[in-house]
């Protein structure tokens, strides 16, 4: 049985900081050197991280955030989700912004610490296949 359930405090991360477009939420959800570490490319501490979430949902019109599957280890330091990002190009990736329809899916490995806070979030995502997309190219 899992020490605590970490997948609730997850799921309002989520909820509160992206699917209400709302990065200041992540002041009572995240601890304060929290970072993501997205394509190998570290963002942090949290008041770096909210301007940089700021810019992504600015980036993507129409912006819906999707839990596909969440779950946590046993100890519940660690919590795995799989997402899906959909919206329209509003600049994303520096590419013109032509309200193309966007579809990002991805994998987030969050640390949740002793204190009930997040820690880290290492998110792996189809960002080549976007761009690609988006700059209607195969190569």
């Amino acid at each position: 049985m899992p020490e605590k359930n970490s997948t609730e405090l997850v799921q309002r991360f989520w909820r509160e900081v992206w699917q209400a477009g709302n990065p200041d939420a992540a002041d009572d959800i995240v601890a304060e050197h929290f970072a993501i570490t997205s394509g190998d490319v570290y963002i942090g501490p949290r008041n770096v991280f909210k301007a940089w979430v700021q810019d992504f949902l600015d980036s993507v019109s129409d912006f819906k955030f999707d839990v596909v599957e969440i779950f946590q280890n046993e100890s519940g330091d660690r919590v795995v989700t799989r997402w899906v990002v959909t919206g329209k190009n509003n600049g994303f990736m520096g590419i013109v912004a032509d309200q193309a329809s966007i579809r990002i899916t991805g994998t987030a490995v969050i640390h949740v610490g002793e204190d009930g806070l997040l820690q880290h979030n290492w998110v792996e995502r189809n960002a080549l296949e976007v761009y690609r997309q988006l700059n209607n190219t195969t190569g």
